[in-house]
């Protein structure tokens, strides 16, 4: 057995350990520095220089240390045991005070690609509901009049009728910033009042840190009298205008108010996910816990007094018993993982907050050793940038594809210097970090009409697959509250190479076909046309072709066939030094703002 000495007040000069190293040849290992403050001295690859014969390896937190440390002892990584490598367990999740468990086997679980994908199957659910059953939603955004179908109904008719029945529907819904100001405060009115005046109770929830958001999107259906039809919707899907579309995405016909570059009906590209089995209860949890928390669900004065004035619902009655789990429906296990701000008051099931999300995404990516696919509505913060940059820096072969908007979701003279900088900054640390095994893209239809990413999707060595409405930003792991379900099939893929990231995992069929059935749609193929991308290495050689092709196009006039494929090279244009030192404060504040305990913000972890 051999021991590390953990130390303090080096800060990060090696010499004041490299004494001891001297002074004891062969007796130390190593030397790991956590950087307190400012910018790291050595954030290239390899361990970060030597104090004598003996590595020093620096990073900003223990997080990141640890596989840098692994590697500069040449120590063996475990082989795969299953979800306890993947899966955070009830410790790691940092929150002993929340009922939801670490993680439930036996799920059923399926990706509805597209709003026309899952409005209809949601559509069908609501309609086989009846008295005595239970539905619940979050949301950040609803609109009553969003058709479920091209000829309707609407989301309120179809919960109307869902009450009728005697059903009980309950809601959460963000009470928002104002319309005015680009957000959803009338239209989430204007849905609880229809639903609630049916029947229904649908609080505006405002329970969140100032300048923050609800950003979960979850839906629950239970059926006492029918368990095994139990279902759960988890995703970045909101029950809204723009959502309706589909792979060809020509848009919804009921759009919201966009960026002008996405044209009249802006294509929208998003994923939600379809849970049969005990990961319903679980979703339930998550959606009881904020409905019994105790605190006003909103407080300032204006809100409170126009509330009372239009009789608005402030306070949520009791909901039935909660019931056992639907019995085991397919074969993967599901991780519900969270984002809820350290607040005051605390929340009763998070008091100092919940960082799980970023604590996922953190342990899936250090075992990360061939490909990490990405699609996220924002690639913005640093913070989150240098969790994919420790992977890669890690392991020389890692690869990431990463597929973003080509331009923020609105215009403003703040507002897309803001996203601008927040992503360029990001996009340069995982760029030095991977150098040419980076990818970052966007997409575009057949008539150069971008493509806006929402969805939020990590897939890794077709392993570990992550769907949620968490965005990869600092916002989204650590201020907003946000629900993620993270996947890990037990069923083995056996197309070759059946364990690309050769640790005993394998490849699991969820996420190996979640990723070949997103590449298949931005490269324009047809269903089974993914020989050349099911070995990470060839669909990196793959994209790269194609979104060369694609550019090359555009860049010779557009002449000849349009080369197949929706996939380009990312090029966010870097704001100007002025430009970059004005905005700089609202991009802290308001539209990346850190919801972290000071402790956390200093130690940069999460």
């Amino acid at each position: 057995m051999r021991w590390v000495l953990v130390g303090d007040d080096g800060d990060d000069d090696p010499d004041l350990y490299g004494d001891t190293a001297r002074r004891f040849p062969g007796q130390v290992a190593a030397i790991a520095l956590r950087r307190v403050a400012g910018p790291l001295p050595a954030e290239g690859p390899g361990p970060g220089g030597k104090a004598g014969d003996v590595p020093v390896i620096r990073a900003a937190n223990g997080q990141e240390l640890a596989p840098r440390l692994r590697e500069a002892l040449t120590l063996p990584r475990p082989e795969g045991q299953g979800q306890r490598d993947w899966f955070l367990t009830a410790q790691e999740r940092g929150n002993d005070t929340t009922g939801l468990r670490s993680w439930t086997e036996g799920n059923d679980v399926r990706p509805l690609v597209h709003g026309r994908t899952y409005f209809p199957v949601l559509a069908a659910e609501l309609a086989d509901t009846g008295a005595g059953d239970l539905v619940a939603f979050t949301a950040w955004r609803a609109d009553p009049d969003e058709l479920l179908a091209d000829e309707g109904p609407t989301v309120a008719q179809t919960l109307t009728a869902a009450l009728t029945r005697g059903v009980r529907v309950a809601g959460l819904t963000w009470r928002s910033h104002p319309t005015w100001m680009g957000f959803s405060a009338g239209p989430n009115r204007k849905f609880a009042t229809q639903v609630n005046a049916a029947g229904g109770e649908v609080l505006l929830d405002q329970r969140v840190r100032a300048l923050g958001s609800h950003h979960q999107k979850l839906v629950v259906i239970r059926r006492p009298r029918r368990s095994a039809a139990d279902v759960a919707f988890v995703g970045g899907i909101d029950l809204a205008h723009s959502r309706r579309d589909d792979a060809a995405h020509r848009g919804d016909a009921q759009p919201r108010p966009f960026a002008a570059a996405y044209g009249a009906t802006p294509p929208w590209h998003d994923v939600q996910l379809e849970l049969h089995g005990p990961a319903v209860a679980d979703a339930e949890v998550v959606f009881r816990e904020r409905w019994n928390d105790p605190t006003a669900v909103s407080r300032a004065p204006w809100q409170v007094f126009g509330d009372v004035v239009r009789g608005a619902d402030r306070t949520a009655s009791p909901l039935p018993a909660a019931l056992p789990d639907p019995p085991r429906a397919g074969s993967c296990a599901v991780q519900l993982s969270r984002t809820y701000p350290r607040r005051w008051p605390g929340y009763p099931f998070a008091p100092h907050g919940e960082r799980s999300i970023a604590r996922g995404y953190a342990k899936a990516l250090s075992r990360a050793q061939r490909l990490v696919y990405i699609e996220d509505q924002y690639l913005w913060s640093t913070d989150v940038a240098r969790v994919f940059a420790t992977a890669l820096r890690r392991c020389p072969q890692l690869r990431l594809i990463a597929v973003a908007p080509r331009f923020p979701d609105q215009e403003g003279t703040v507002h897309v210097p803001s996203a601008l900088l927040g992503q360029t900054a990001a996009l340069a640390m995982v760029r030095k970090a991977g150098g040419d095994r980076v990818q970052v893209l966007d997409l575009e239809i057949g008539d150069g009409t971008p493509v806006y990413v929402h969805a939020k999707t990590c897939i890794v060595d077709d392993v570990w697959a992550a769907v949620g409405s968490g965005n990869l930003n600092r916002r989204s792991w650590t201020h907003d509250s946000e629900l993620t379900a993270a996947v890990l099939d037990s069923d083995r893929d056996a197309r070759d190479p059946v364990d690309p990231a050769g640790q005993g995992d394998g490849a699991r069929r969820f996420a190996r076909d979640l990723r070949l059935q997103l590449l298949r749609e931005h490269l324009d193929r047809a269903d089974g046309d993914d020989a050349d991308l099911v070995d990470p290495d060839d669909a990196a050689a793959t994209v790269r072709r194609s979104a060369a092709a694609l550019d090359g196009w555009h860049r010779d006039g557009r002449t000849g066939p349009r080369p197949p494929g929706r996939l380009r090279n990312h090029r966010a244009k870097t704001p100007p030094a002025w430009q970059r030192w004005l905005t700089a404060p609202a991009y802290a504040t308001l539209f990346d703002p850190d919801g972290r305990p000071p402790g956390m913000k200093l130690r940069r972890t999460f």
